[in-house]
């Protein structure tokens, strides 16, 4: 145990008007800082994770996070990016220089804003985080990429569009309580299973409310060792943090497996010491809900093409064994690029002070969080547990 979260902060998700990167930057990190009772003063370092891609003009933006106070001036700060897992990325690298020794206090933030970017400039900046070479010209941009990785599901498995729905369903339905969630409708499985004018197919089997939502937000924590932590009011430990890399063509893979996020969650379990039924409950990466289902069989709830059998049986609902996004995930939620990681671990944070609110899982105790970026390219776990 190296570090722990002992603050967090998270804006709304969604079309926020009037908001830009910096102040979406300078709203959370201020207020992060002010729920840990840390002074700006007191920060050794600063980790921002932002995607941008080309949703922004700006794009050099680690010093936008010293506009909260003149105290972090010459504080060190970097920016660091790992497509859509950015925000866990940037929680990592947090915890490294807390493990190094080299920074007693770390503020980490996760930003983006999509919405303000063209609708037809979207699906092209998302596209980056594929491989160009072979995977730039699938139709409907990164929904056309799951699109095809269902359709590749669908037929080594048979047809999963009831356990698509189930998924979705079940995060919107959870969604409703979260109050950063840039959708709080409870679609219900019907309209969620049925193809119409409102939820039409947008790529291979995939529908509208299988596909997660451009949105604009930010997220913040900040993190202290242990021995700082266990003086502030409160602490939130890592029993586990593992990242795994893997090939970044599909062609060199069995993309319906997900492999990098099966070796991710093994090895963050052994690092905590604990078997993944010991969780209370997990946020994970549903970009598209073929991806959640997937993520059950990697992280091992199922045996592979078995996966719909965790939705039908309601063992992922938030009042089964294992709630599964019990904030709604990004299909609910929302997913900025940059934020997402970073919004994961404060919610989870929230759950384990049992400060969620009406998204909150009775006597939460541990804590998984798989944050991916790609197509199960860039795979983060961690195992989060209150300290005090």
């Amino acid at each position: 145990m190296t570090a722990c979260i002992v603050g967090w902060a998270h804006s709304p998700f969604g079309k926020l008007g009037g908001e830009t990167v910096e102040s979406l930057i300078v709203r959370v990190a201020g207020d992060a800082l002010a729920d840990a009772a840390i002074a700006a003063k007191d920060v050794d370092e600063i980790v921002l994770g932002h995607f941008n891609a080309g949703f922004s003009l700006q794009d050099f933006t680690a010093s936008l996070v010293l506009q909260v106070s003149p105290d972090l001036r010459f504080k060190r700060a970097t920016r660091v990016e790992n497509a859509c897992s950015t925000g866990s990325a940037a929680v990592h690298q947090g915890l490294k220089a807390i493990a190094a020794g080299s920074a007693r206090i770390v503020l980490v933030v996760g930003v983006e804003q999509m919405t303000a970017t063209p609708p037809e400039e979207i699906g092209r900046n998302l596209l980056k985080a594929s491989y160009v070479r072979e995977e730039a010209e699938i139709d409907a941009g990164f929904a056309g990429i799951f699109g095809k990785i269902a359709a590749l599901y669908f037929q080594r498995w048979g047809d999963q569009s009831d356990a698509l729905a189930r998924i979705a369903a079940k995060n919107h339905k959870n969604g409703v309580g979260n109050p950063y969630a840039q959708i709080r409708k409870d679609l219900g499985y019907d309209f969620c299973r049925a193809e119409s004018d409102k939820n039409p197919l947008v790529a291979g089997p995939l529908k509208r409310t299988d596909c997660s939502l451009v949105s604009d937000g930010a997220a913040a924590l900040v993190l202290a060792d242990v021995e700082t932590a266990l003086k502030l009011k409160k602490a939130i430990v890592f029993r586990g943090a593992q990242h795994a890399q893997d090939f970044l063509p599909m062609s060199r893979r069995d993309v319906l497996k997900f492999e990098g996020c099966a070796v991710a969650w093994q090895r963050a379990l052994a690092q905590a010491g604990i078997a993944l039924s010991d969780l209370s409950f997990a946020e994970v990466h549903d970009c598209f809900t073929i991806a959640e289902l997937i993520e059950y069989e990697a992280m091992g709830l199922a045996p592979e093409g078995q996966g719909a059998r965790i939705i039908a049986e309601g063992m992922v609902n938030k009042d089964g064994a294992l709630p599964i996004n019990p904030s709604g995930g990004l299909k609910a939620k929302g997913h900025p690029i940059g934020a997402t990681g970073v919004s994961m671990h404060a919610l989870a944070s929230m759950q384990l002070t049992g400060t969620a609110g009406d998204m909150q899982v009775k006597d939460a105790k541990l804590g998984g969080i798989f944050n991916m970026g790609g197509t199960a390219v860039a795979n983060y776990v961690s195992i989060l547990e209150r300290l005090r």
